[in-house]
């Protein structure tokens, strides 16, 4: 599973004191924990898809924290944050590209915006950023 190569990338992290590298992978593992409970309460197992959408989430939240260092004047803060966003980025799949999110539409027999919708929802839950496929689609 995708938090075993996670566990295993923060165990690196320690050995090399690599203090960045391991206070991300820290909020990563304690992420994935809060959700493996939360499923488990409800009578669910955590899946890598969980982890990944935990994984995109931590991704904007980076970029988010990161712009709000350089609006701040904090270059430095800004660097380490680039930094971690790379580590966690290493673990996503790779996005689809808008040209492949238009060749799949193009395969479907009902092109409605909810019909896409649903069909990218379900078949690459975690490899496609819903908001261009919603562009894409109404484009």
């Amino acid at each position: 599973m995708l938090i075993d190569e996670i566990k295993k990338a923060n165990l690196m992290a320690m050995k090399e004191h690599d203090s960045l590298a391991r206070a991300i992978y820290g909020v990563i593992m304690n992420k994935v924990l809060l959700n493996s409970i939360d499923l488990k309460e409800k009578g669910k197992e955590q899946t890598d898809a969980d982890v990944i959408a935990i994984l995109q989430k931590t991704v904007k939240e980076l970029s988010e924290e990161r712009e709000n260092y350089i609006k701040a004047g904090n270059m430095v803060e800004a660097e380490n944050i680039l930094k971690q966003k790379a580590i966690v980025e290493k673990y996503l799949p790779k996005m689809m590209s808008e040209d492949e999110i238009r060749a799949e539409i193009n395969k479907l027999e009902d092109k409605s915006i909810g019909a896409v919708m649903k069909h990218f929802s379900a078949n690459f839950k975690g490899k496609v950023d819903m908001s261009l496929v919603n562009k894409i689609a109404r484009g």
